[in-house]
């Protein structure tokens, strides 16, 4: 697998986006400089644009106002949380009515309303399902009642399976983490709906009735591995946590389509990225070629550069993760300001 080439832009290229929120749309309470023209590029070009995210949390409506007040615009149907993904896995399953157990925030229980489904918080009421959320006002009750309704036999559902989540005063346990203490009671398993689950990629599609979509994210196990999933083209952007050398160290699942410093690169084309022998790799003005580690020779935009990287690396190592070592030398070339 090597990066693809667009000599159009991405937006006449596939007829949507499926966009990650934070690190792509928005970095805490800002949007990414970039972000905003974007967005509105690409739906003047034709594209359509849903904001795809794993925080079960909020409500689509409250994320589409937090992204409009940034500037970015958003309606609540262009939101496409991972609650709503449980909330048709559990629908598809069940008739409607149901009683879920609902072990999150609220706009988990929105969600399973609007799919028919009855959320309760009490294994008493015998839940046909429980939905585990994130929720920062989770309770050890709610818990206990989640894991004695699985225990029973209903089906066990987790939002999605991230350890951890980027919050203002650190990294702090995520929904995957929570997860474990029902899936150790009990000894079941989670079926996940969050990236990189298909679910939530799926709901996405279905929301724009896209054709040919294309997955924009910053990170490689969610996103990338996401659209690997699926089998659908993704564009990694260097605006959130990864960075280049975890790019370049990527295993085969986690390796993008396409690379871009930001959003913009929705609107953009892409350069051809050869590889003209196992280990090396040409991209616009740069070569890349592998001896006991890398070695980049070239100039012109830094971009490109990074893109030969790449696609020498993984020639190299086609089914496993290049070692750092292997790439830092050709990246030390890269540092500097972006060009």
């Amino acid at each position: 697998m090597t990066l693809l080439s667009a000599p159009q832009p991405l937006n006449s290229v596939y007829d949507a986006a499926l966009l990650d929120l934070d690190g792509v749309v928005y970095i805490g309470p800002r949007a990414v400089p970039a972000a905003p023209e974007a967005v509105d590029k690409a739906r003047a070009a034709g594209m359509k644009v849903a904001f795809v995210t794993n925080n079960a949390a909020r409500t689509p409506a409250r994320t589409a106002e937090r992204l409009t007040g940034m500037g970015v615009a958003a309606a609540p149907e262009d939101v496409v949380t991972s609650a709503e993904a449980a909330a048709r896995l559990v629908a598809d399953r069940f008739p409607a009515g149901s009683p879920v157990l609902a072990v999150g925030d609220t706009g988990l229980r929105l969600a399973l309303r609007r799919r028919g489904l009855r959320p309760v918080s009490v294994a008493a009421e015998r839940p046909v399902a429980v939905v585990q959320g994130y929720s920062p006002r989770l309770t050890y009750d709610l818990m206990v009642q989640g894991a004695l309704a699985v225990a029973a036999g209903a089906l066990f559902v987790a939002t999605n399976n991230d350890t951890t989540a980027p919050l203002e005063h650190g990294i702090q346990p995520g929904n995957g983490a929570a997860a474990r203490v029902i899936a150790h009671a009990t000894g079941r398993e989670p079926v996940v709906a969050g990236k990189p689950a298909r679910p939530l990629h799926e709901e996405g599609v279905l929301r724009t009735g896209a054709v040919n979509p294309l997955v924009v994210g910053d990170r490689l196990d969610t996103d990338i591995e996401g659209a690997t999933a699926r089998g659908a083209a993704s564009m990694l952007v260097l605006s959130g946590v990864t960075t280049p050398l975890e790019a370049v160290c990527a295993r085969p699942e986690h390796r993008p389509s396409y690379l871009a410093w930001d959003l913009a690169g929705i609107n953009q084309t892409h350069p051809e990225v050869a590889v003209t022998a196992p280990g090396t790799a040409t991209c616009a003005g740069w070569t890349a070629a592998a001896g006991d580690t890398l070695a980049l020779t070239g100039d012109g935009d830094r971009l490109d550069g990074l893109r030969a990287v790449c696609a020498a690396a993984w020639s190299v190592f086609p089914d496993t993760a290049p070692p750092q070592a292997h790439a830092a030398r050709a990246l030390a070339r890269l540092e500097g300001p972006r060009t």
